[in-house]
């Protein structure tokens, strides 16, 4: 398995803070209940380069907080530079709902229509004695 094959099998899937978000209320703080959900999306995204060797991945994270519920997905695209794993941030495509958008109800994309995000900072990662390491900083 490559590099980025490893990175991206450890980042995909249904992740949550169930246990955090248990343990914080239990001890009567007020916390917010994450769920995310991490999938790579190049089966919709039509015209990838013929060499073309990254992951996009759409992550759809939701938050609930005293009752109220939000979105904030986003689209990610996972690249192998050398030894590392690099994480560069796309806009949500055109025509797409930015608070409703998800793998699931993702229309086909031309790759030539992506636009990489210019709030965020690509991260850099690299694996250390078999433990990911690295990240960024997003302007809001």
């Amino acid at each position: 398995m490559t590099k980025i094959e490893e990175f991206v099998k450890l980042i995909t899937g249904r992740f949550d803070n169930k246990e955090q978000f248990d343990a914080m209320k239990k001890a009567g703080k007020t916390y917010p209940y994450a769920q995310h959900v991490n999938t790579v999306c190049n089966d919709k995204i039509k015209n990838l380069p013929a060499d073309f060797k990254g992951m996009f991945i759409v992550e759809e994270s939701y938050y609930e907080n005293e009752g109220k519920r939000h979105a904030s997905p986003h689209l990610f695209l996972i690249t192998e530079k050398e030894d590392r794993i690099l994480l560069s941030s796309y806009e949500i495509p055109n025509g797409e709902d930015k608070n409703t958008f998800s793998y699931e109800f993702m229309k086909e994309v031309e790759y030539i229509e992506l636009k990489k995000s210019k709030k965020f900072t690509p991260a850099l990662y690299y694996e250390r004695n078999g433990v990911w390491e690295g990240g960024s900083t997003s302007i809001e």
